[in-house]
């Protein structure tokens, strides 16, 4: 009678994927692809545009996955590579919107998402992703993921304050949606 082998650990499945060995980066994928995209899907607010991120975070994740130095856990550091991944994407779309998109009329840029359908309540991941972008990115960063003002400062370029401003803001639309 054999003995079963353990499965392989993470840290082994990182280093054979760092080596170029596809089949562990694949597993280290399926494990990981969920949470990503629940990550990328709060962030975004769209389930198709959250499938692209998550797709390039994982595009992104094998081309520096040399630089993982195992100082933290993979995922926590595929985590933070995600939450990289969606604000480059999101600054590049507000660069182009601003090239795009007249101004004229700057409350059309302040009220993201749709309006709920009178009669059915609104739970709270829509109301999140009918966030404006800039308090649902503060709000998911802060309040779901747990980053401090600082870090999210850090990550987006903006000021402490400013992420503070988008977290009341974020707070006081939700309250108002979830009260319809």
């Amino acid at each position: 009678m054999s003995t079963p082998v353990a499965p392989p650990s993470l840290d082994d499945r990182v280093v054979r994927a760092r080596a170029g060995d596809e089949s562990a980066f694949e597993a280290l994928y399926r494990e990981h692809a969920g949470r990503v995209y629940a990550l990328c899907l709060r962030l975004s607010g769209d389930p198709g545009r959250a499938a692209d991120l998550t797709q390039d975070v994982f595009v992104r994740c094998w081309e520096k996955l040399g630089t993982f130095r195992g100082e933290s856990a993979f995922g926590s550091w595929l985590y933070r590579l995600a939450v990289n991944v969606v604000w480059m994407a999101n600054r590049g779309d507000r660069r182009r919107e601003d090239r795009v998109l007249p101004v004229a009329e700057p409350d059309t840029h302040e009220r993201g998402g749709t309006q709920g359908t009178p009669g059915l309540g609104i739970d709270l991941e829509r109301a999140i992703a009918a966030l404006p972008q800039g308090a649902r990115e503060v709000f998911v960063l802060y309040e779901v993921e747990g980053y401090r003002h600082d870090d999210i400062a850090r990550m987006t370029g903006i000021a402490i304050g400013t992420s503070k401003a988008q977290l009341f803001r974020a707070k006081r639309l939700l309250r108002e949606r979830l009260e319809q």
